[in-house]
């Protein structure tokens, strides 16, 4: 584990050493510990950046630029914190009538009017706290004949079922699991502080058992993917303990890739880890893409390894992601301030007519025409400015700044897809939002034992997260979806995260 070092400072030999110094030059030890002592002052007082905003990583930001006026906004919007009663879908609704009133009654106030019941009831939230899994002990009482020792039991209530763990304890654990990080050593420890001992081991058997019955929604969330207007794709590393290779297989690492395909406006996430880089993976599942359809846009940043190699036929058009260009100037900021402030700044602009096009909900065609329009002329300075630059060496190609620089020039043609094609987006954001989840079991749970155990994850990572971008119930989709198994069989389509609510409603009024 990393430590800090520790720096011990004492004030008056520091003051001892400044007084010596008046008279002769300071000795090698001396001038080490006045050297660590002002390092250590410097690294105190030196300022931390948490976000690469133009007006945080740039000393004095352009007050008309988009990064400001955003700035602004956020610092205006800012209130208490607290959610309204409309945020808590998931929270049990009860009715509470007047204890004295009823809809058109006398007003006892005024004795002249009627009283009528309002559209909006008051609301009040009240919040519980409950153990992630419960159990209930059913003791059916049991008889014995003192003749002939015939033991005569009650029978067990009717509904309970079978089954030692219902489709809740599945989904509880699952959800906690691949949806928030908490390893199962860590659950095991929770649920048997609050009197319910399950295993780790027994936890794994019942997440394993619940994804074979629910494997239908995983597989037509790929097939719907596929057909996606834009993908975006990334990987991260990740660790299986047991990954078995073939003896010609070169390849040492092991990742997971997110990608995140917009399909009718909706976001699907898939997850999948393995030996296989983000575009080999993107690769399998475009194929099972309609030949009927056009080519999908392609986002990922500039590495080789996140480009398909797709079958002959078959094309993408690929666009790289603008946050990644942008980042190489936000970590050279404080060496080259003047220069990166001015791309910071022009980039900023960028973004700031696309936030225009997402605040007014324009089409993908009137969001095209936005950037022509506007971020076109700011693109083609910046593509000037860049070049003069190099052209007139006033930039070193091999300083940070120059790499930077040949970065944008090298790429610009994917990275300005969004000004000839209608919906491309400017960078890769949403996969790398997505991969956080990845990021948060890796950091939690260290490694997946087996590739068994991957793509179990993989398939509950992406039913939870496909079920976040689309604002449904993660913990109740993997409910229903264990309590209709044959149906979602026979029709996988019905029982996706944005429609399995109207199927249920179809199967109750049907």
């Amino acid at each position: 584990m990393k430590r800090n070092r520790r720096i011990d400072v004492n004030l008056n030999e520091l003051d001892q050493v400044l007084d010596h110094a008046r008279a002769e030059p300071l000795s090698d030890s001396d001038y080490e510990k006045l050297r660590t002592a002002l390092h250590t002052l410097a690294e105190l007082l030196s300022r931390r950046r948490s976000t690469e905003k133009t007006s945080a990583v740039v000393d004095r930001p352009d007050t008309g630029s988009a990064d400001a006026i955003a700035a602004a906004q956020d610092e205006k919007q800012a209130g208490h914190g607290r959610n309204p009663v409309s945020a808590f879908t998931g929270a049990r609704k009860v009715g509470i009538a007047h204890g004295q009133l009823k809809h058109g009654d006398r007003c006892p106030e005024c004795l002249s009017g009627k009283v009528y019941a309002q559209k909006e009831p008051r609301a009040l939230v009240r919040i519980v706290g409950q153990a992630p899994l419960s159990a209930t002990v059913y003791e059916l009482e049991r008889l014995r004949c003192n003749a002939c020792s015939q033991v005569f039991t009650a029978e067990e209530p009717e509904g309970i079922g079978t089954d030692k763990y219902d489709e809740t304890a599945a989904a509880m654990i699952a959800q906690l699991k691949y949806g928030s990080g908490v390893p199962f050593n860590r659950l095991e420890q929770l649920e048997r502080q609050m009197g319910i001992p399950l295993p780790a081991a027994t936890q794994w058997e019942i997440v394993e058992e619940a994804a074979e019955t629910i494997r239908p929604a995983h597989s037509e969330l790929i097939r719907q993917a596929a057909q996606g207007g834009i993908v975006h794709n990334d990987d991260t590393g990740m660790r299986v303990l047991r990954l078995q290779r073939e003896a010609s297989d070169q390849r040492t690492g092991v990742f997971t890739t997110g990608i995140v395909s917009i399909a009718q406006e909706r976001e699907i996430a898939l997850y999948f880890t393995g030996r296989q880089h983000a575009g080999e993976n993107l690769a399998d599942v475009l194929k099972r893409r309609s030949r009927q359809a056009p080519a999908p846009i392609q986002m990922c940043d500039a590495l080789s390894r996140n480009v398909p190699k797709l079958s002959e036929g078959a094309e993408a058009l690929l666009a790289n992601c603008l946050a990644h260009g942008r980042r190489q100037f936000v970590q050279i900021a404080e060496n080259f301030p003047d220069e990166c402030r001015y791309v910071l700044e022009m980039l900023g602009r960028v973004y700031g007519y696309d936030g225009e096009a997402k605040r007014q909900k324009m089409s993908a065609d009137q969001r095209l025409e936005l950037h022509r329009q506007f971020s076109g002329p700011v693109m083609d300075e910046l593509h000037t400015w860049l070049e003069a630059q190099l052209a007139g060496k006033k930039t070193e190609p091999n300083s940070g700044l120059g790499k930077a620089i040949t970065y944008l020039l090298r790429h610009w043609r994917p990275l300005t897809l969004f000004l000839r094609q209608a919906g491309a987006p400017l960078d890769n954001n949403v996969v790398e939002r997505a991969l956080k989840r990845a990021v948060l079991h890796r950091k939690n749970a260290l490694f997946y034992r087996t590739m068994n155990g991957a793509e179990v994850g993989d398939l509950y990572m992406s039913l939870i997260h496909t079920c976040q971008l689309c604002g449904a119930n993660s913990f109740d989709y993997l409910i229903e979806l264990q309590r209709h198994t044959a149906e979602l069989a026979e029709h996988p389509s019905e029982w996706m995260p944005w429609n399995y609510r109207e199927t249920l409603e179809r199967f109750m009024t049907g």
